[in-house]
């Protein structure tokens, strides 16, 4: 049960991290007035600055990865959606996970998840089946840094913590990223959701991307940050292109990002609205919460008193 928990949260954390989509807009982009760099960049910047000022959205997501290595390093292939508020500088989250994705792995895996982020921690409403195999709590507490500390993994620790800090990639972080992309461009005017907005698309290599993420710079070295891009190099990824849809309000109201591997694309489409929205997160009750790190704990204990016992039979 621990297992398919943990596929789950990174499935979820995987979901929430990503970017893409091929239905780019409600029409496509007009033959209007291409703006300069200098503008882009200018636009860039304002929706940049306006969206770290909001701290949060509303948010909608679409997924998709294809099957094979990609699919399973991503937790599980087929499609996600998810629905909610999330915010941003701290990190807090409310969505509904949903799609075929969750239980590509695990027929037996919940279809729908309640996920909830507050102060580093992760409770997944896992559902009445689970709640089962977890004395009938239906929620699943995690904190993945004190899981991979205990597990006695440091340095997995620290580039956990750094990921989750950083794994919603909120809109801003994601249009400062798209600043340091060198052919950034404007594409048009296009309609999202019956409102006006302006295209734009940049593309950024495996290791610009790397070198723009300030989560990555805050828990990796530089050799580590090299050897990490040169494994996604490996892997056929050859880098990220993104597309923002900026309203009349220099809000980011939809943001694509299209990850091209040997095995196909991975795509996540998402939307956002109501900016400044409520993103408070109130955990569950304790009475009603399975604390994964207490179960690592007992299971640790039970194996120290398994080597104990062996040790008193041997003599």
């Amino acid at each position: 049960m621990a297992g398919a928990v943990l596929s789950t949260a990174l499935l979820c954390v995987g979901a929430v991290a990503c970017g893409g989509s091929d239905d780019k807009s409600d029409n496509a982009a007009d033959s209007g007035k291409t703006q300069s760099r200098s503008q882009v960049t200018e636009v860039i910047t304002a929706a940049y600055k306006k969206t770290s000022a909001a701290k949060s959205a509303k948010v909608k997501m679409t997924m998709s990865t294809p099957p094979g290595e990609m699919g399973k390093a991503m937790g599980g292939a087929g499609e996600m959606k998810m629905t909610g508020v999330m915010g941003w500088d701290p990190t807090v989250m409310d969505v509904t996970v949903s799609g075929s994705a969750l239980t590509e792995g695990d027929p037996e895996a919940p279809e729908k998840i309640r996920m909830l982020w507050s102060d580093n921690v992760m409770y997944m409403n896992m559902g009445a089946k689970a709640a089962k195999d977890m004395g009938g709590k239906s929620w699943v507490k995690m904190d993945l840094k004190s899981i991979m500390e205990k597990a006695g993994d440091d340095k997995l620790a620290k580039q956990m913590t750094g990921g989750l800090d950083s794994m919603n990639q909120d809109p801003a972080q994601q249009l400062a990223m798209l600043l340091d992309s060198p052919n950034l461009k404007h594409l048009g005017s296009a309609q999202i959701d019956g409102a006006q907005a302006q295209r734009y698309k940049g593309r950024l290599t495996v290791k610009e991307m790397a070198e723009s993420n300030k989560g990555l710079k805050d828990v990796l070295s530089k050799s580590e940050r090299e050897q990490l891009f040169k494994n996604i190099e490996k892997s056929g990824i050859k880098g990220y292109d993104t597309e923002v849809w900026v309203n009349e309000d220099d809000y980011p109201v939809r943001m694509d990002i299209d990850i091209k591997t040997p095995e196909g694309t991975v795509k996540t489409s998402q939307t956002f609205s109501d900016y400044g929205a409520t993103a408070k997160v109130t955990p569950p009750p304790a009475k009603d919460t399975f604390d994964m790190m207490k179960m690592f704990e007992e299971l640790g204990k039970l194996g120290e008193d398994g080597k104990g016992a062996g040790s008193d039979s041997a003599f």
